[in-house]
């Protein structure tokens, strides 16, 4: 078994402990890390997984990036891709709606792309969402200078 991230080998302790808290394989000092970002920026455990399919896809994807406004849950940067997990996606209110257009909005007029995914695409549907990302990532690369 080997951390998903840095690709140092785990025993079994380890890798029992971060997939049952954070759902992914990792060493020591990244199942650390993870959980402070979790802590200081409230990410959804939905992120993570999303985020080490992406890497694994080769998809460079960064974790809680500032889009010069407030954190975004994961970015493609050479794309100009956010993206950001919707946990409470069943009672979204009005006013969260017209919140969420105002930030696309923002991202948009500083050349960024913003999609936001119900955490439940991610959760039961990880490899089908990795997929659609790589396609959008593909299309954005087609339309855009890349970075």
């Amino acid at each position: 078994m080997i951390c998903k991230d840095c690709g140092k080998e785990i025993g079994h302790e380890q890798h029992l402990a971060s997939t049952e808290s954070l759902g992914v394989a990792l060493c020591e000092r990244h199942s650390k890390l993870i959980k402070k970002i979790i802590l200081n920026n409230n990410t959804p455990v939905e992120a993570i997984h999303l985020f080490y399919a992406l890497k694994e896809a080769g998809a460079h994807p960064m974790l809680e990036w500032w889009d010069g406004k407030k954190s975004v849950d994961l970015a493609i940067s050479r794309v100009k891709l956010n993206i950001e997990i919707d946990k409470d996606y069943d009672t979204i209110t009005h006013e969260q709606a017209i919140s969420d257009l105002e930030e696309a909005m923002h991202s948009f007029k500083n050349g960024f792309t913003t999609i936001r995914i119900p955490h439940l695409a991610i959760k039961y549907y990880l490899e089908d969402t990795v997929q659609n990302i790589l396609g959008i990532i593909d299309g954005l690369k087609a339309n855009i200078k890349v970075i």
